[in-house]
């Protein structure tokens, strides 16, 4: 087995790693025992040194064998590398769209638009960049990145330009320690709390540099309140599940809120105070393809038309 056969040394330490053991590996790899023994010794005689520590009871890398894990995922890398930069010779006629959009956010929108999208446009490979919105809206003004996708444009760059859709509130979410917890009742009516109360209590909040937390942040500083802050996520459904189980209050839109199950929680709306947009942007100098017209068509039909609940 060579060096440079890094796929399928990165499956076997993989998998030998994970159960520790070289029969259960074996049989996860449908191939038998020796053969993964040998494998691995062939590799070891080829460095000249041992790569997995046989001492313990559960087989682990060894300093020398953490080194050659660290070369086989790099040599992973430049492959793909090597593929995308090779794809403008084997695939000339195909046509690329890069997106940024934060990981969350993704989870909710991109199933909105992305399959309609791709069956009318089967010729269109898409390439996801998921980061913090910051980081997309940097890219896509050096050219890195085609779109940027997120919420609330109101603070990005003038050199972008944004279509912006879908108004939408917020709610709390208001877990059962909190006194403000109302039982049998799903809904809470409208200013039936003071929110600059509600600010006060032990909140879960979103990771800082995401719209949401902007929004949050301005909301404690209206009021002149220093958050007590239980938990950050960067996944706005970890912070509203891990408020739906009592470890802090939430606010979320409702379109995050109301595609979770519900539980022993109340739901304020805090309309008048936040509201959220989802936008599209692209560099204001940029002359879209038809294919990238009918991507920015396909986003905003798809959001337009997500349907929530009745409240």
């Amino acid at each position: 087995m060579s060096l440079t056969d890094s796929p399928t040394m990165l499956r076997y330490l993989d998998i030998l790693l994970k159960h520790g053991n070289y029969t259960r590996a074996a049989k996860e790899l449908f191939i038998s025992q020796p053969y993964l023994t040998q494998a691995i010794k062939k590799v070891e005689q080829q460095l000249g040194t041992e790569i997995i520590d046989r001492q313990a009871g559960h087989l682990h890398l060894t300093e020398a064998g953490n080194v050659y894990y660290q070369y086989l995922e790099a040599l992973e890398l430049q492959a793909a590398e090597l593929q995308k930069k090779l794809e403008v010779y084997t695939q000339p006629n195909q046509i690329k769209i890069q997106v940024g959009i934060l990981s969350s956010l993704g989870i909710f929108l991109l199933p909105l638009f992305l399959p309609n999208y791709q069956k009318d446009q089967p010729k269109v490979k898409l390439l996801l960049n998921e980061n913090l919105p910051k980081i997309n809206e940097n890219k896509v003004l050096k050219g890195e990145i085609d779109f940027y996708i997120g919420q609330n444009p109101e603070a990005i760059s003038p050199n972008l330009k944004v279509y912006e859709c879908s108004k939408e509130s917020y709610y709390a979410v208001i877990p059962k320690f909190s006194h403000f917890y109302r039982p049998g009742v799903q809904f809470l009516e409208p200013e039936s709390i003071p929110l600059k109360k509600l600010l006060q209590e032990k909140f879960i909040l979103t990771s800082s540099g995401s719209a949401i937390r902007r929004q949050m942040d301005q909301l404690f500083q209206k009021y002149g309140i220093i958050p007590q802050i239980a938990l950050e996520s960067s996944n706005i459904y970890t912070v509203v599940e891990l408020a739906k189980n009592n470890l802090g209050l939430a606010i979320a839109p409702e379109s995050v809120i109301f595609s979770l199950e519900q539980g022993s929680y109340n739901l304020f709306p805090i309309s008048d105070e936040l509201s959220l947009s989802y936008f599209i942007a692209h560099r204001i100098d940029k002359t879209l393809s038809e294919a990238e017209e009918e991507f920015v068509a396909s986003f905003l039909a798809g959001i337009q038309q997500k349907n929530l609940p009745d409240k």
